[in-house]
């Protein structure tokens, strides 16, 4: 940074030491949202037909392959 005045040599200074602060806090907000997934899946895991809503789901994502691939063999577009 050779040639470079003190003052833009300070605004850069402190423009990465804001970066900083911010990147430190959206990883922290990830690790936040990260452990409520978790632990709503987890949540949602121990609920009455929860075995039975994950067979039906995977049923349905089964059946819209197959249309979409069907769609997709005809020429059209999804």
């Amino acid at each position: 940074m050779k040639g470079m005045k003190s003052s833009k040599v300070d605004y850069l200074e402190k423009k990465v030491a804001n970066l900083e602060r911010v990147l430190s806090h959206l990883f922290t907000e990830q690790q936040r949202i990260t452990e409520l997934a978790v632990g709503t899946l987890e949540t949602i895991k121990k609920m009455e037909g929860y075995e039975q809503a994950i067979e039906k789901l995977k049923e349905e994502v089964a059946d819209n392959a197959g249309k979409a691939k069907e769609a997709n063999a005809g020429g059209a577009t999804c």
